[in-house]
């Protein structure tokens, strides 16, 4: 592709967002979804779940039938991508428990493969409540690994090394999750909101992490230093590095 001048044309910086079950990324990485996608960046989510067994107990408890429950949770998260500016995949792998399989490996380097992420984000190693978020962490990095793996059989151009973030689980205390990056989403809060309310089947949780984002804009407003020009109601999200940061300088 290029410009009428001749140029070529850049190709737009892409995010690659793994999660276990359909409402993960909204709550986890909305802010950073709509971020990118503001600026005009590729995102792609890939919900190895639908969430159907252990994120729905308001359905289940309606007497809605799994196919049924599936194709409610698969709307709500494609209205909450769709808010958010980001592609979504469903790969309907089965949660609770959700089980790595070759299959499942073969698509996810695929995935990789096609969309030459430039950054990663999904659940960190650790969630004594749900196994299916530590399942998604290894599924999302051995991916990642042999997707370099030039090697590997499957088609599409090998990638290189792009940095992961884990983002914020649930209970954070108990998942040895400590906030080394606070990502200032105040802009795209709104964004967020809208994308988190299209979550019907989790309703219980809007007003949680709308708190949470509020306890973390606090955080990054102490850390940032008293001169930046940040709104009085920042509001943030959290994340943490599995790899070293790559710098030419310190910052």
């Amino acid at each position: 592709m290029t410009h009428a001048t001749g140029a070529p044309a850049e190709t737009p910086r892409s995010t690659l967002v793994v999660t276990a079950h359909a409402g993960d990324f909204v709550w986890r990485a909305g802010g950073a979804i709509a971020l990118a996608a503001a600026r005009g960046e590729k995102v792609t989510i890939a919900c190895l779940t639908f969430g159907e067994r252990g994120e729905s107990a308001k359905a289940w408890r309606e007497g809605r039938k799994l196919e049924e429950i599936k194709a409610m949770r698969r709307d709500e998260a494609e209205r909450a991508a769709a808010a958010l500016g980001a592609d979504v995949r469903f790969y309907d792998a089965g949660d609770y428990p959700l089980v790595a399989t070759a299959d499942l490996t073969d698509r996810l380097v695929a995935l990789y493969r096609e969309t030459q992420p430039d950054a990663v984000l999904t659940h960190p190693v650790e969630d004594p409540y749900n196994g299916d978020h530590p399942a998604a962490n290894r599924m999302a990095l051995e991916a990642r690994v042999l997707a370099q793996a030039i090697g590997y059989p499957g088609e599409g151009e090998i990638i290189g090394a792009p940095p992961v973030f884990y983002f914020e689980p649930h209970q954070p205390e108990m998942s040895g999750f400590k906030p080394e990056v606070l990502l200032d989403i105040t802009e795209v809060w709104d964004t967020k909101r809208t994308a988190m309310e299209c979550l019907g089947a989790q309703q219980h949780l809007w007003d949680y992490y709308t708190d949470l984002a509020v306890r973390r804009g606090v955080q990054l407003k102490r850390n940032a230093g008293p001169n930046l020009g940040l709104a009085h109601k920042t509001l943030a999200e959290a994340y943490m590095r599995p790899f070293p940061q790559i710098a030419k300088e310190l910052a």
